[in-house]
């Protein structure tokens, strides 16, 4: 059968070589998952089929005929639409403006806002989403219900290719399955669909077939059943990996380092209290809209608090933190789930982004000028240390990869030394090798008795990872579990509990 998609002998440099002479092949009504370690050319690959990159070399058919997009539009026109990893919603517009941007309803140059709102109401349904108001400005959402509306734009299409970059990283399990569900109703009806992961559970679970790429190359394709994950990963990094070991034998102290009493956050956190100690990883666990996000965007003064008290060793700093900046000087770090918009200066070199959070004391020469040689020195030391893929450190946050880019925000918060790091989904668009390291990195900053939160919608990572385990359900912070008390099951009832009617 002829293939829907096909590439022949792609090729595209930026810096370096990102994809070298690859083909790849898309049939209809296929699942083909693209496998590899960031910056192995996933996304590059995607970006070239969707009309958003142009390649160096090499040709593109579709449905046997020659494919050249001129840009996204064109490829669209075609019938090949993509939902990309870095979020493309336009914040100061609607929900439904962002779901139909480009065929709005409309009667004599006029939006049909009814119209709009039932079909808005409809595509949002299919992701999990029936009871969140259309009307609603996207600056308002979180960045897993910004992640849904942007997979429900690209679902609400017809399409001949749809590609899905990384579309379950901000999701928790149960709208993961949702997606999944949507995925296989659009293979059924003839679709083409690329889907990119670093979660290889779900690739092997979705896909039909599974490409791995590395270094720009394409390494092996094969069916699903005739590869597992430990071959997946050999195939990605070129060695077997050993798995993470058990987590390490730490005792936190009785020291308790954040204190917080009857947090609230208008409008959804609400009596928010717990200790978090010397030594000790805090895992978060809770449903898209839970308020873990907001919780911690409340501590680091990022947010407004409606009430409470926060204490740091025993003082009480809630009077102090009014902004992120006085959060950063008391020695709270906090690692953004939304690196794009709120973590990193993208259009800025990785050795500005490194180094950022310490610019005014050890970077800081005679007269308040910058020591260059200083700042380049602890640049290459954390490219090297947390194996940044880049071609120099002064090439732009903007492009790297994904993964790359959650690299170097965590690189920032390592170099600024905190003694509490907040780290909310920390390895999210993280390839498998880079999560395991950075899970050791964690239980490191945990052993010199640093305080470490982790906010994750993967529970798995956090029954790995965590001392202990803290559930919010609804805006209130409703069991904290203890490690070997806790089941994944316990767990989802009580994000569940505040929840029942």
């Amino acid at each position: 059968m002829a293939p829907l998609l096909e590439t022949r002998g792609l090729c595209k440099s930026y810096a370096a070589p990102v994809l070298i002479d690859v083909n790849f092949d898309l049939q209809a009504g296929e699942i083909h998952a693209l496998v590899g370690e960031n910056g192995a050319g996933k996304s590059t690959l995607c970006n070239i089929v969707a009309g958003l990159r142009t390649p160096d070399k090499g040709e593109m058919w579709l449905d046997g005929r020659r494919y050249i997009p001129v840009n996204k539009r064109t490829a669209e026109a075609a019938g090949i639409r993509i939902v990309l990893q870095e979020l493309s919603l336009i914040n100061n517009l609607t929900v439904a403006e962002n779901l139909f941007l480009d065929h709005l309803p409309h009667r004599y140059g006029w939006i049909r806002r009814a119209r709009l709102g039932e079909a808005a109401h409809e595509a949002l349904s299919r992701v999990g989403l029936a009871e969140l108001d259309p009307d609603l400005l996207v600056n308002d959402l979180g960045v897993g219900q910004k992640q849904l509306v942007e997979i429900a734009a690209g679902l609400s299409q017809t399409c001949k290719v749809l590609i899905l970059d990384e579309p379950t990283a901000a999701l928790t399990a149960s709208d993961a399955e949702r997606l999944f569900s949507q995925v296989r109703q659009l293979k059924q009806s003839g679709v083409g669909i690329i889907y990119i992961s670093h979660h290889l559970e779900e690739v092997l679970e979705l896909a039909d077939r599974i490409s791995v790429l590395r270094d720009g190359q394409m390494v092996v394709t094969r069916y699903r059943g005739e590869i597992s994950i430990d071959e997946m990963i050999r195939f990605m990094v070129g060695r077997t990996l050993e798995e993470r070991s058990a987590l390490s034998k730490r005792r936190s102290s009785n020291e308790v380092l954040l204190k917080v009493q009857n947090l609230s956050a208008p409008p959804r956190i609400k009596e928010v209290s717990f200790d978090l100690h010397a030594g000790e990883i805090l895992g978060f666990a809770g449903l898209m809209g839970a308020g873990r996000t907001e919780t911690m965007r409340a501590i680091f003064g990022a947010d407004a608090r409606g009430g409470g008290t926060v204490l740091l060793g025993g003082e009480d700093i809630s009077s102090r933190l009014r902004s992120p900046k006085a959060a950063v000087q008391l020695g709270i770090g906090f690692l953004t789930e939304d690196r794009k918009s709120q973590g990193l200066l993208l259009p800025k070199a990785l050795r500005m982004n490194v180094t950022l959070a310490r610019l005014n004391d050890e970077l800081r020469g005679v007269g308040g000028w910058l020591r260059r040689e200083k700042e380049i020195a602890v640049a290459e030391t954390w490219v090297r240390q947390l194996a940044i893929r880049c071609s120099s450190i002064e090439q732009t946050a903007e492009n790297l990869s994904g993964g790359n880019q959650q690299k170097v925000l965590l690189a920032r918060w390592l170099y600024r030394d905190c003694r509490i790091l907040i780290c909310d989904e920390p390895t999210r668009g993280i390839d498998v090798g880079a999560k395991l390291e950075i899970y050791r990195l964690l239980d490191q900053l945990a052993e010199q008795g640093k305080g470490i939160i982790v906010v994750s919608s993967d529970l798995k990572e956090l029954l790995g990872l965590c001392d202990r385990i803290a559930v919010l359900s609804a805006g209130r912070l409703v069991k904290i579990f203890d490690r070997g008390q806790w089941t994944e099951d316990l767990i989802m009832a009580a994000a569940f509990s505040e929840l029942k009617v």
